[in-house]
């Protein structure tokens, strides 16, 4: 992404971001990179890069890219960018139409690291992912009949969150599982296997879709895949009485879902707030009813309501409780899908 462009790749004939410049320097055979200011640029180097550029290199290194393929930005984190360049420029993944890919195989079957739910040990599992059956399976043992977990596609969100994990390729998988939101933890030594297991979920949700709604373009299908949570961080929160203590907990806003957890690490979350538009009663606003008894450390008070209820959290610093409210606003002024309705519908809204 260029977000700032200030190198360049004086072989591959693109203007690329200091944060890319370094990953375009781990294969200097395919890439030369030369700061644009500081660098000494000989002519025909000048002249390469007047006659390729960023447009001319995109149609040809980016001439057949999936539809599912997840591009990453600047903000995304440093294996999903790598993957993408080399898969460009190391292994011309794109160049020709008419290519095979591994993501779209229709299966997907090998040994990941699993966090443990209860010990937090990393331990190899088995998994197996199906376009067939639509699902994702993981299995205790490599030759187990039965699989520990079987997974809809249709119910998973994948991101990755390498410093939640403290791994650099750590993938959080969340699906829904009896209607609450389960979390597992896994990642690969190898940046491409991890990234290839990622781009092979969002295919195989695709194909899913596809079968669900004939009729729907890919336009309309890809927010569907999965997505970044719009924000995590940690907030206090009092429950349903509101005279119970202020109590410290992680939330991950996921759309239109606001969970929390005991720990960043949890395997479910604790409760989840269902965010539906403002036309229907839900609202976001800075500080806490008058009278609010706030006995928690956190002095930034937000207050969401619900058709229902209403929630009360306090954040350590203003630009949090601002950066929260941004978020909360753009949900509740967003309007709902069909589908949104129906997995209101669906899940449990919230437990105290």
């Amino acid at each position: 992404s260029l977000c700032n462009p200030t190198w360049g790749s004086c072989s591959l004939g693109v203007f690329i971001c200091l944060a890319c410049s370094g990953i375009h320097r781990n294969f200097p055979d395919i890439s030369k990179v030369k700061s644009l200011s500081l660098s000494h640029w000989e002519d025909h180097e000048v002249q390469f890069m007047a006659e390729n550029g960023n447009e001319l290199m995109k149609s040809k290194y980016e001439a057949a890219v999936p539809v599912y393929y997840y591009k990453p930005t600047h903000k995304d984190c440093q294996v999903l960018r790598e993957q993408w360049i080399r898969a460009k420029y190391e292994r011309k993944e794109f160049s020709n139409p008419g290519n095979s890919f591994t993501y779209e195989e229709g299966m997907r079957d090998g040994v990941l690291m699993k966090r443990g739910r209860d010990n937090g040990q990393f331990l190899s599992r088995r998994f197996v992912l199906s376009e067939r059956e639509g699902t994702l399976k993981y299995f205790t043992k490599y030759d187990a009949k039965e699989p520990k977990a079987v997974i809809k596609v249709d119910t998973i969100n994948a991101t990755f969150q390498p410093e939640k994990i403290g791994n650099p390729n750590g993938l959080q998988i969340t699906y829904l599982k009896d209607y609450s939101t389960r979390n597992i933890f896994i990642y690969h030594d190898s940046g491409k296997e991890i990234v290839d297991w990622f781009n092979s979920i969002r295919a195989v949700q695709l194909h899913y879709l596809k079968v669900a709604f004939p009729g729907a373009t890919d336009a309309e299908l890809i927010p569907k895949l999965t997505r970044n949570f719009l924000k995590e961080g940690y907030m206090e929160k009092t429950g349903p009485r509101q005279t119970e203590g202020f109590k410290k907990r992680w939330f991950t806003l996921d759309h239109r879902r606001l969970m929390y957890f005991k720990d960043p690490l949890d395997a479910f979350a604790k409760g989840e707030v269902f965010l539906g538009n403002r036309d229907h009663g839900y609202n976001a606003s800075p500080g806490l009813p008058a009278g609010t008894h706030c006995n928690g450390t956190w002095q930034h008070g937000i207050t969401i309501e619900t058709p229902d209820r209403c929630f009360l959290f306090t954040c350590e610093t203003e630009s949090d409780q601002q950066d929260w409210l941004k978020h909360f606003n753009d949900v509740v002024s967003a309007p709902m899908s069909p589908q949104e309705y129906t997995s209101k519908n669906s899940q449990l809204l919230s437990s105290p």
